[in-house]
């Protein structure tokens, strides 16, 4: 398992908007999301880690083998990096970000289950 993906510190920890990654805001900055890079740009850009990721997050889980986890298949993240991820994340992706989503052929799943009914 890669150590760039564990979060480094309790402090200040953010939770990716799209695929639910934990990492400290310095991590998502400096690395961006490694599920994710691709779309969201966070790498080196502080403005799209506060866009694309939340303070707001519950639950956590560590994810060592992601391919043979039935929770990680429940979360959704079975074909993600191994890390620790957050059960659910409060807040969504802004919408231009996922009309490009939509656009590359991505579908976005808000991670948000307080918005659900």
């Amino acid at each position: 398992m890669s150590l760039d993906t564990v979060p480094k510190d309790l402090r200040s920890l953010r939770a990716c908007l799209l695929c639910s990654l934990v990492k400290t805001m310095d991590q998502f900055e400096f690395d961006g999301c490694e599920n994710c890079e691709d779309f969201l740009h966070m790498k080196n850009n502080r403005d799209a880690v506060y866009e694309c990721t939340s303070a707001n997050f519950e639950g956590l889980i560590a994810m060592m083998s992601p391919e043979d986890s039935w929770v990680a298949k429940w979360q959704r993240i079975e074909r993600m990096v191994k890390g620790c991820y957050a059960v659910s994340v409060t807040g969504s992706l802004p919408p231009s970000i996922v009309r490009e989503l939509r656009a590359k052929g991505r579908v976005y799943n808000s991670r948000d289950v307080s918005e659900r009914t």
